[in-house]
């Protein structure tokens, strides 16, 4: 299949466009290498099915074109601004890096008559709703961050998109991904503050906030199992583990596999690390369960593995 993967140079990205190249998928990856790196896809370059192409995924007739020109069967839409504390100073990155290259992709598809797309949004556009077990058919979604407003917009357009051009699209709503590769996030950061001083470190809110982390490559697999498996029309999956981790175990284990010990933890106060940060959800997972998709790692496990791959 002729493969479309917008930002597939990034964390998430690179690791889907190893997997779909090993299943025989003739690739092209667009990147504007903001939280991309070439780095990331170093490995598969030189694969003759693998094309990588620098570019704004917010524009239209640029897409239009590598659509056209590569004549694509299906899009991944993964470009995003993933960096929530980044847009929260600026507003305009998740407008631009989140909304717009939705926007531009669905157009994009329309024009070259393309009919399959896989989505990446978020848990953030259930907003902030504590206590409650999050289903897919949770109503009055309010997000509180500019990230999760642009992908519940994003979300929106590919509904509308969906009806009047026939699209048959799958939506997975991810929540904290970590694995090798990782470019940021409260495991980067402690890791950064512990090289710069190892006696403190700083922990933003109280770190009680407590979320569930899913391994990159359990990922992988259920977006592969369930996005090519041909089914028609729109369908949203929470997507994740059953347990969760704190921020503060999180910082623990950081600090036990940097061989840390004694450290001060500086708590900045506050039940969240900055505003439009939801400290805790819980997922239901019955939906993409009756698929027979289970993740390999819990949630501390993934954190575990992706301390062992950065700190290597």
């Amino acid at each position: 299949m002729n493969i479309l993967i917008t930002g597939g140079a990034g964390f998430i990205g690179a690791h889907l466009c190893r997997q779909l190249l090993k299943q025989g998928n003739r690739i092209v990856c667009v990147d504007n290498f903001e939280l991309g790196s070439r780095n990331n896809v170093e490995d598969f370059l030189k694969n003759p099915h693998f094309s990588l192409i620098e570019g704004d995924a917010s524009q239209i007739d640029f897409l239009d074109s590598i659509m056209a020109q590569n004549e694509t069967e299906m899009v991944f839409h993964m470009a995003a601004n993933s960096d929530i504390q980044k847009s929260a100073i600026s507003p305009e990155i998740d407008f631009v890096n989140t909304f717009s290259t939705t926007y531009s992709v669905l157009e994009a598809m329309r024009r070259n008559k393309i009919k399959k797309l896989f989505f990446a949004s978020t848990s953030a556009v259930y907003g902030e709703k504590t206590g409650c077990m999050l289903s897919e058919n949770t109503g009055d979604l309010s997000p509180i961050s500019y990230y999760g407003g642009a992908k519940f917009a994003s979300e929106a357009f590919i509904s509308s998109y969906s009806y009047m051009n026939d699209f048959d699209v799958t939506i997975f709503r991810f929540p904290n991904v970590i694995g090798p590769g990782l470019t940021h996030g409260v495991i980067f950061d402690f890791i950064r503050k512990l090289k710069n001083d190892s006696t403190r470190l700083e922990i933003l809110g109280d770190g009680t906030q407590r979320k569930p982390y899913l391994y990159v490559m359990d990922l992988v697999d259920a977006i592969q199992k369930v996005s090519l498996s041909g089914e028609k029309g729109v369908h949203i999956y929470n997507i994740g583990v059953e347990d969760a981790t704190t921020v503060k175990e999180i910082a623990d284990m950081v600090c036990k596999k940097m061989g840390c010990n004694g450290v001060q933890y500086l708590y900045t106060g506050g039940n969240r690390g900055w505003k439009g940060d939801v400290p805790q959800f819980q997922y239901d997972l019955t939906k993409i369960h009756k698929w027979g998709w289970y993740p390999q790692y819990t949630s501390h496990e993934a954190v575990e593995k992706t301390l062992d791959s950065v700190l290597q």
